[in-house]
């Protein structure tokens, strides 16, 4: 049987990975999955409605990933470094991050959505830096602020996607992420 609502979602994320949020419609989405625009709003009754389910999914999807990565690998250049392969699938399909897609249209976006986007970021910096703190204390991680250092991380891997996603080139992304977990490593 077919799970609409989570095609819609598939389809959604990656107009909105592609295109960005103001660069879709409903239209758009209907198109990709192949049903009437009323069908979407049954689901999803406003575009907000729609960014707000795709941020939590997106969101949920990635809690999973930063926990099997803080169980299964044991230091934060390597947790670092496997966090940053996360963004790998996205260049290598020649998609952005769909947060960082949503975030670029910033005041254009309806509050809701500002929050949902925010509150992902705040996770995920937090995250980076309870990793760097231990890396710090067990001696992997070189002594910055860790606070920092996680904006560091967030910002350089966010930037080698966006301008990977120009040029198509994973292997220049793997070197990018390469020169990040090297430099976090004590000289």
């Amino acid at each position: 049987m077919r799970d609409t609502r989570a095609e819609l979602l598939m389809q959604a994320e990656t107009l909105v990975r592609g295109r960005g949020f103001a660069g879709f419609s409903y239209a758009d989405l209907a198109a990709a999955v192949g049903i009437r625009k009323a069908s979407i709003h049954h689901h999803f009754p406003t575009k907000v409605d729609l960014g707000a389910a795709l941020v939590a999914a997106y969101a949920a999807r990635y809690a999973a990933a930063l926990e099997a990565i803080h169980r299964d690998v044991p230091d934060g250049p390597g947790r670092i470094e496997a966090y940053g392969r996360l963004y790998l699938g996205g260049v290598e399909q020649g998609l952005g991050c769909l947060c960082a897609a949503l975030a670029i249209e910033g005041e254009a976006l309806p509050e809701r959505l500002r929050r949902d986007i925010a509150a992902f970021f705040a996770d995920h910096l937090a995250w980076l830096e309870t990793v760097l703190r231990a890396g710090q204390a067990d001696g992997s991680v070189r002594g910055a602020d860790p606070a920092a250092l996680a904006r560091y991380v967030v910002a350089t891997l966010e930037g080698a996607l966006l301008m990977e996603r120009l040029f198509a080139s994973p292997d220049a992304f793997r070197g990018t992420l390469a020169v990040l977990v090297d430099g976090l490593r004590p000289q």
